[in-house]
């Protein structure tokens, strides 16, 4: 056996509550890599109902790496949540038409944060909140009912509202050699024979056998 087929939508036999997520995605601009999972047991299949502010003249997009983890009730709100700021009012009048379209605003007048992108190997906590634009390096890990309003860097625990770093999962020099590594790209065979490396804390053995 070399693991569960990324193309299966339930890889656990009579649970489907946890659901590969690529399989699932109809927006094109929402990518998801391989294995990230989403675990939900009302409605797994539907994971695009949690990216909030979603719409195409926008363009911004949701791009999400592979084997993560991702708990239910997690939102990301993305660029379209966004009023224009720099007025009195940041009400806006113009959705409403009946002579309110007059105000309708210029595109560069929104602000405007970027994609949104998760990396790689990253834990996202149940209920925790994404804000548009935000960066989450690899290996991270986002606390339960996080609000994570700045990016976060590789190998990090952050947790609160807004959410700030608890502390770094490995040393500096472990986190640089992690990222190169990248053994989210191996092979799935190689994956799958060295699990038990992966698993452990043995850096010494990851870094012998990635040279194979």
């Amino acid at each position: 056996m070399q693991g569960p087929s990324p193309n299966n939508k339930h890889p656990m036999e009579g649970f489907p509550q946890v659901c590969f997520i690529k399989n699932t995605i109809d927006n094109p601009n929402i990518t998801v890599g391989d294995y990230t999972y989403y675990d939900d047991p009302v409605d797994s299949e539907n994971f695009e109902r949690n990216v909030l502010y979603h719409f195409p003249f926008i363009g911004d997009k949701l791009i999400i790496g592979k084997f993560c983890a991702i708990a239910r009730e997690v939102k990301f709100i993305m660029n379209g949540a966004n009023h224009k700021m720099s007025g009195i009012t940041t009400y806006p009048f113009q959705i409403f038409g009946n002579g309110w379209e007059k105000v309708m605003p210029d595109m560069s007048e929104l602000p405007y944060k970027g994609d949104t992108i998760i990396g790689n190997d990253v834990w996202i906590g149940y209920d925790a909140l994404i804000m548009p634009g935000v960066n989450i390096g690899n290996g991270a890990i986002i606390s339960s009912r996080s609000v994570v309003v700045n990016d976060v860097p590789p190998y990090t625990i952050v947790g609160g509202n807004p959410a700030k770093p608890i502390r770094s999962r490995f040393q500096p020099e472990v986190i640089e050699l992690l990222e190169s590594i990248a053994w989210w790209d191996w092979p799935l065979e190689k994956i799958t024979t060295h699990l038990d490396i992966l698993v452990s804390d043995d850096i010494k053995k990851l870094k012998m056998v990635a040279k194979e």
